[in-house]
């Protein structure tokens, strides 16, 4: 049985790791996240989950408006070959979260240690990460040291790596 999001902040206060978390409603995508959030400091999140063609097992989390190029990123991130996205059924076998609820805290429910966690080089310039709590519904600021220990305390010491740029700002 996956992790609940009170699981998940029981085993944050374990690790002494402080956060805050506001309720909303559901929210899918990026734009609908923007619409919703106010003025919540810090860096907000895009995550993709994906394998190779060897079936290795990629969590990318990064700056929500950076540009990930599928057909290199093998490169980055280690992968045998060009990605492709999992399947809603991987997602929840492997991380345990639905569809739109994709979070690097999900690393929690990978307890065969199957997903290699990459955390971006340009998310990592900010204090405060903005992330779901393994479902769509809240939103959870914790700090970025303190999201880099609470993945490392889950045995997914992430790698920290440039995996996009930013998309041009189209006015």
């Amino acid at each position: 049985m996956p992790a609940s999001p009170d699981d998940l902040f029981a085993y944050l206060q374990t690790l002494r790791i402080p956060y805050q978390t506001i309720q909303h409603v559901a929210v899918f995508t990026v734009e609908e996240s923007q619409k919703l959030r106010g003025d919540i400091a810090g860096a907000h999140v895009k995550n993709l989950f994906l394998k190779d063609k060897k079936s290795n097992l990629f969590l990318i989390s990064a700056l929500e408006d950076t540009r990930i190029d599928l057909k290199t990123i093998h490169d980055v991130i280690g992968g045998q070959g060009r990605v492709s996205f999992c399947s809603a059924e991987q997602l929840r076998e492997y991380l345990g979260v639905e569809p739109g609820s994709v979070t690097p805290l999900a690393v929690l429910n990978d307890k065969e240690g199957r997903v290699k966690a990459i955390l971006d080089q340009r998310l990592m310039g900010y204090d405060v990460i903005n992330v779901h709590p393994l479902v769509n519904t809240m939103t959870t600021s914790i700090a970025r040291d303190d999201l880099v220990a609470f993945m490392a305390a889950t045995g997914h010491d992430p790698l920290i790596a440039n995996v996009g740029e930013a998309a041009p700002q189209h006015n």
